[in-house]
């Protein structure tokens, strides 16, 4: 399976039974978490994380935190609130439910939410998650994020990121500067564009692009 789906590739591949997967208020709903629709209230007064319900095209894109009291009605229709969790951030790839690639991003809190300042591979095993057993069986390659223990997001595809046989990522944004890397740092700078993205500095040598 491609790491690098398009967005095509990545729709077409989903049976129409398991899009509840991508939507996550669904997901949300689903898990438990204190969530609803735009024009739902709140339970509470307080902030919450503001998301679209479908993102297929990834990086957070549209994603914000917000103060609201109670009512929601001045949200997108297609946008879905949900609380807040705390703790880390990692995506983990499984191959046939069994946990292949565990990398954690790390970010700073005043940047925005799609920008994250390093992604880096662990040494850890996550269990797969089990509201997902019953799909698992059907996609040979899921990848999840948790936040605190938390799922917050599946995708029916590889980590691209990680495509270049490297254990770090760090993202240079389109306001960023290409730095100059000595070759004996071990790293190296990779152009691979995405939403407000120049591309990758890695550690060791790349390879080519994986099919």
């Amino acid at each position: 399976m491609s790491y690098h789906l398009t967005v095509s590739e990545e729709w077409f591949s989903i049976h129409p039974e398991d899009l509840w997967v991508y939507n996550k208020l669904q997901l949300s709903q689903v898990l438990g978490y204190t969530c609803g629709p735009a024009g739902l209230e709140v339970p509470n007064p307080g902030f919450y994380i503001v998301r679209p319900c479908f993102n297929i095209l990834g990086m957070s894109r549209y994603s914000k935190i917000e103060e609201i009291k109670e009512d929601t009605e001045h949200l997108h229709p297609a946008e879905f609130w949900c609380e807040i969790f705390e703790g880390e951030h990692i995506s983990v790839d499984y191959q046939n439910k069994q946990s292949k690639l565990v990398v954690r991003g790390t970010r700073d809190s005043k940047d925005k939410l799609y920008q994250w300042t390093k992604w880096e591979a662990l040494e850890r095993t996550v269990e797969f998650p089990e509201v997902l057993n019953d799909v698992g069986d059907k996609y040979e390659w899921i990848n999840c994020e948790f936040i605190g223990g938390k799922l917050i997001e599946v995708h029916f595809r590889r980590n691209p990121n990680f495509r270049y046989n490297n254990t770090i990522a760090i993202p240079v944004w389109d306001d960023q500067q290409i730095p100059e890397l000595e070759e004996s740092s071990g790293y190296r700078y990779i152009e691979d564009k995405g939403y407000h993205r120049r591309g990758f500095i890695i550690d060791g040598k790349s390879r080519q692009h994986a099919s």
